[in-house]
């Protein structure tokens, strides 16, 4: 990016009716309600420069925070190239972070704990200790229940009373009681440890500046201003640490979009955004509905989608040129519409849209499965969201480390030139592999790095900002654009965008998902595919498949695409649908007739191991593995997790959730 030096005229220049309101209102509170695509995190970093350009803002006393590492990197490098570097752009967690870090010697004294990385470990000890189940999927959902309480400021005593008020379904059948007593003795065991996680940085921050006035008040003399980005999703917890921070004042901008409010089960919550102007009267309030992201077409379907999602909404008005409409489809069962996708995705590669510009988005990570098997035998690149591995690649780690520390002593060398020659030594030449595999995988993760200098040097970016945004990336696990599709969850692609997106499997029991329940449950279900939908900038893809294996009768189209679905697709289609069925019969009659004694007792422990775990996660067998799936196991006989994930329907998900236990089943058949 280019590092600017803009005077206050060029900035508004630069923005929208709209936007340039946003970047003028550099005093009092400020509500910006932000459509998706309508370039809110531009508005806010213009809104900043424009306030220290203006001498409204001393660069040093600006807080700006969200909520996730990426998009405050984003943020920061949006900052630089306007040339205000010294802002702090941080994560609630981040921000929080530094100060505890700084005051605890003077607060608290001693050495700060060591903080819990990941919650699983314990909880699983705490599980065991009550005689709960203690399976992976059980876990993880005890863990991020720990955490809803705890974003909520909801304490073990009254956890039972809050759940019965909220109506709130308690993780894996337990009574309210029984998961008090696990959040309760996790905290023990935590204090046993001496040791905290990262919602008690946020809590003891808050008690820092709430018991200890004369640390409050040099943080509130360190930063005058705060702008909240992704407000919407704030928490109970997050609130009453930003309350903290301002001490009543009243220098605040907060941006963010109710209708995409899709992590309530989580804490967050739009309230405070939607009663923004309630607290503060006097607020002003701008609304970016200019959508610069999707066309017409795209809007106008996201429009009619939102329309239902039970929030005040911003009607959004594309400002491109109509391009290609929304294109609807119905298929016989889940592997025909995974492979018609990949049949088009061919195409649009073959049309020159870039693999990097595709994704498909799904509403479970158990989905994936499917398009992972319809992807490689098409041959077609993909990764699952997110990139967090990225960086931990050897080759990858190589490269970056060799260009960031030659990079501080060579300003003369282009960054694309420096970053091929550190690149070559792991694996990078200047032909793609003809050969796939792992070494076109390990071309395809230098090359983005390759990309992404060149990039900049486009943009005129110096070599050391090159280094440093890599750095940033590296801290917020954000890898650059791998030129392979996306397979991601509806909830992991929010803030992120492509040219083209496919939607499917939108049915009844995925979305809405089948345990939402309550009238504000589907709402947040309708909210999440608003933001499916907003994704896509030029093509959209939007399906769903007639029947599912191991599931009787037709599945229902989702009651979300009933005002959007074309009337003219809704024909019969039982010469399809039955031919569907025949396929299956015969290659189950197939299996029984043509396979010996060993691979039929193989499915059959298969099967059995299945409705163990079944009962166990109290999940759909199918959603574990599928019967044409434990047959064609059965019939491989893997005996590595290699081999396993060459059967059919086995991805890397399912690969790294279910691979040993397979392979330990099939040992003891052997």
């Amino acid at each position: 990016m280019r590092v600017e030096k803009l005077s206050p005229d060029d900035l508004l220049l630069a923005l929208d009716a709209e936007q340039r309101q946003v970047a003028q209102s550099t005093s009092g509170p400020v509500c910006v309600l932000a459509g998706a695509g309508t370039g809110k995190t531009r508005a806010i970093t213009y809104r900043i420069a424009y306030g220290i350009a203006t001498g409204a803002f001393n660069p040093n006393q600006i807080l700006a925070v969200t909520f996730t590492a990426r998009a405050a990197a984003e943020m920061h490098q949006r900052l630089v190239s306007l040339g205000a570097p010294r802002v702090q752009a941080r994560t609630f967690h981040s921000a929080a972070l530094r100060q505890l870090r700084y005051f605890w010697p003077h607060a608290i004294g001693g050495s700060m704990p060591q903080i819990l990385e990941h919650k699983v470990s314990l909880v699983s000890s705490c599980a065991k200790r009550l005689g709960l189940s203690s399976d992976k999927v059980s876990i993880r959902d005890f863990a991020a229940e720990i955490e809803w309480s705890k974003f909520s400021l909801i304490s073990p005593s009254d956890y039972a009373a809050e759940i019965d008020k909220r109506k709130r379904p308690v993780p894996g059948d337990l009574s309210a009681e029984k998961m008090a007593k696990l959040i309760s003795l996790y905290e023990e065991s935590k204090h046993t440890a001496g040791v905290i996680d990262f919602e008690d940085v946020l809590l003891l921050t808050i008690g820092m500046i709430e018991n200890r006035p004369d640390i409050a008040q040099r943080i509130r003399e360190q930063y005058q201003h705060f702008v909240v980005d992704e407000y919407q999703d704030i928490s109970q917890l997050g609130q009453r640490l930003l309350d903290g921070w301002l001490g009543g004042r009243q220098n605040l901008c907060v941006v963010g979009d109710p209708a995409q409010t899709i992590y309530s089960f989580a804490g967050a919550s739009s309230n405070y955004l939607q009663n923004f102007t309630v607290k503060y009267p006097n607020a002003k309030k701008i609304v970016l509905n200019r959508d610069y992201r999707s066309t017409p077409q795209i809007v106008s379907v996201a429009n009619t989608v939102v329309a239902g999602c039970g929030r005040e909404v911003v009607k959004l008005r594309s400002q491109l040129p109509s391009d290609a409409a929304v294109a609807f489809e119905s298929y016989a069962d889940e592997a025909e519409q995974a492979s018609q996708i990949a049949a088009q995705i061919k195409r649009l590669q073959a049309q020159g849209t870039s693999l990097s510009q595709i994704a498909i988005l799904l509403r479970t990570n158990a989905q994936s499965a499917s398009f992972e098997q319809a992807l490689e035998q098409a041959k077609i690149s993909y990764q699952l969201r997110g990139g967090e591995q990225f960086f931990q690649r050897q080759e990858v780690m190589r490269t970056v480390r060799a260009f960031v520390s030659t990079a501080l002593g060579a300003e003369q060398v282009s960054a694309a030139e420096l970053m091929k020659e550190c690149a070559s030594g792991n694996g990078w030449t200047q032909t793609v592999p003809a050969q796939g595999g792992a070494l076109r995988d390990r071309w395809d993760a230098l090359q983005s790095l390759v990309n992404l200098a060149q990039d900049r040097d486009a943009e005129g970016v110096s070599l050391r900002a090159v280094a440093q945004e890599l750095q940033d990336r590296i801290e917020a696990k954000h890898p650059p654009a791998l030129e392979a599709v996306t397979i991601a969850t509806l909830h992991a692609a929010k803030g992120l965008e492509w040219e083209a997106v496919f939607l499917p499997s939108l049915v009844e029991g995925l979305i809405p998902f089948s345990l939402s329940k309550t009238s504000e449950q589907i709402a947040e279900e309708n909210r999440l595919l608003y933001v499916g939908v907003t994704r896509a900038k030029r093509l959209l893809y939007m399906s769903y498949h007639r029947f599912r294996e191991g599931t009787r009768g037709k599945q229902k189209r989702s009651r979300f695409l009933q005002k959007i679905w074309p009337a003219e697709l809704d024909q019969p289609e039982k010469k399809s649908s039955a031919s569907s069925k025949t396929r299956r019969k015969v290659a189950q009659k197939a299996f029984w007739d043509e396979s010996d004694d060993a691979t039929i007792a193989r499915f059959e422990a298969l099967k059995a191991w299945r409705t163990k775990v079944h009962l166990e996660i109290k999940k759909p067998a199918y959603t574990i593995f599928a019967d044409d799936t434990l047959r064609h196991i059965a019939q491989l006989d893997p005996d590595s997790l290699t081999a396993l994930g060459q059967a059919r329907g086995v991805g890397n998900v399912k690969l790294d959730m279910w691979g040993e236990e397979v392979l330990a089943v099939l040992q003891n058949c052997r």
